[in-house]
């Protein structure tokens, strides 16, 4: 097809250049200002990529443009574009419209544009927008890109605080998405997408003071998602209900809410292969991991926040933090719940530390303790202080040990006397006496033969309560230790 009549010069060029896909340059590294010899308007490069170009056999033509400033809407909307579209360090005065359209290769790279519409783009090949700064909201919920998004340094910034700088519900994209060294104020939505090569994010900061920096609930992501190495979200990444089949990192990252009261990773309901969660610096707000499920999990007691929500998240492996440390993280849920203690106390029974587990067991019921009524609160003092709940049974062994000592001692300087005189009655002895009244059975007849006398008739009741008092904690305890512990509290 001829070139159409009233083309200016950088018109004529770009016309010319298409059937060979050359590039045409019409300025340097910044993006164009409104020179009249930079000036192309976009429905000519529309026309190109809708088919109004020759092509030339042996080469492949495409839109190969720099330095350019391009007026008008670029609008390929619902069309089919068979054609490369390379715009590189241009200036588009409006906003870029490819919703719903197929297209080849697209790459906007280092330029300047008020925002780009992909909503059900399919894209057969990459969607580059690295090193571009976009005033405005980009676009690409429902889009289907099969060679990977590229938005390494890209600058994103929504035009008002409700709107979403970077809108990618439902996307799908393959080979990988690459968003590294961005920054994006406004916050990133890529609810129920699916990145099959992996999600990269390393050295971006996304910025949504006191909203949701990343919505990612429901997101698949295959391979690894990497918010690491200089991550930064100020505002509340949200995993609810995400899949990641391979690694989550948080290494070396920033995640603060900016709001104490706000989360700032609330990832209940997910599933990860491997979370690797270690900022550079403690994580500011509430962070969630409730019923998620993680097959290995690193991380340091260092970055914890106070407010940690654990309850029904199960896991196979820990990594990175010693055991005290183990019992505070499971203690930072500001409501009381027995399944993180089990959880823990299960790994360690599982690797071998039985002693370990039993300890977690010990620190579980102890933390249950200070929710409960008086009442039951001064019982279970008794049970910790005799028997380690059923955990440390040689501690009531301990107390009868040091009880049978005082009445050995106490009735052997004053010994009771006989209840009836008589030759039939058996040799007083200190220590079977005392056996006698700390056992709650007349086990050796000393008991009923002797009655204590004066100021020993007092330790001789303080003993018979002692043990009953044991004996009760002893089998109260061992009964907790063997029944299987039940609620959800």
């Amino acid at each position: 097809m001829p070139q159409p009549p009233g083309l200016n010069d950088a018109e004529q060029r770009l016309w010319a250049a298409f059937p060979t896909g050359a590039t045409v340059v019409l300025g340097d590294d910044r993006p164009a200002g409104p020179l009249p010899e930079r000036m192309v308007r976009a429905e000519i490069i529309t026309q190109l990529l809708l088919g109004a170009g020759d092509s030339r056999p042996g080469s492949v033509a495409a839109v190969r443009l720099r330095g350019a400033y391009v007026i008008g809407r670029l609008d390929v909307s619902g069309g089919t574009v068979e054609h490369e579209l390379l715009l590189s360090h241009c200036r588009l005065v409006e906003e870029p419209d490819f919703s719903n359209a197929e297209t080849r290769q697209l790459r906007l790279n280092n330029c300047r544009m008020p925002g780009f519409d992909g909503g059900g783009l399919r894209a057969d090949g990459f969607l580059s927008m690295s090193g571009s700064k976009i005033d405005g909201e980009v676009r690409l919920q429902r889009g289907q890109i099969s060679g990977g998004l590229r938005l390494n340094g890209t600058t994103i910034t929504a035009t008002a605080p409700e709107k979403w700088a970077l809108s990618g519900g439902s996307l799908v994209v393959d080979v990988g998405a690459f968003v590294r060294n961005a920054t994006i104020t406004g916050g990133v939505r890529l609810v129920g997408s699916r990145m099959s090569g992996g999600l990269f994010m390393e050295g971006t900061t996304l910025v949504n003071t006191g909203r949701i920096a990343l919505d990612g609930q429901n997101m698949v992501v295959e391979d690894t998602a990497e918010f690491s190495n200089g991550f930064t979200a100020l505002g509340t990444v949200r995993l609810r209900s995400a899949r990641f089949n391979g690694i989550l990192s948080f290494s070396r990252s920033r995640l603060d809410s900016t709001d104490p009261e706000r989360m700032a990773l609330h990832a209940s309901h997910m599933q990860a292969d491997e979370l690797l969660l270690w900022p550079v610096e403690r994580i500011k707000g509430r962070v969630s991991l409730s019923y998620s499920r993680i097959s290995q999990i690193l991380d340091n007691p260092s970055v914890w926040p106070d407010e940690l929500y654990l309850n029904g998240m199960t896991y196979e492996t820990l990594r990175g933090a010693e055991f005290k440390d183990r019992l505070s993280w499971v203690s930072r849920d500001p409501e009381f719940h027995l399944q993180p203690y089990e959880q823990l106390a299960a790994w360690y029974h599982g690797i071998g530390h039985d002693d370990l587990a039993r300890k977690v067991q010990l620190a579980k019921l102890r933390a249950r303790r200070r929710r409960l009524h008086p009442v039951a609160k001064g019982w279970n003092h008794v049970l910790d202080w005799t028997v380690g709940y059923g955990y440390r049974p040689w501690l009531a062994f301990a107390w009868f040990a040091a009880l049978l000592a005082l009445g050995t001692t106490v009735f052997s300087i004053e010994e009771p006397r006989p209840v009836k005189p008589g030759n039939e009655l058996p040799a007083f002895h200190a220590l079977i006496y005392t056996l006698d009244l700390l056992i709650p059975l007349d086990t050796f007849g000393q008991q009923l033969s002797y009655d204590a006398v004066s100021w020993t008739r007092w330790v001789a009741y303080a003993l018979v309560t002692t043990g009953w008092v044991l004996a009760t904690a002893l089998i109260a305890g061992t009964a907790r230790v063997l029944r299987p512990a039940s609620g959800a509290n």
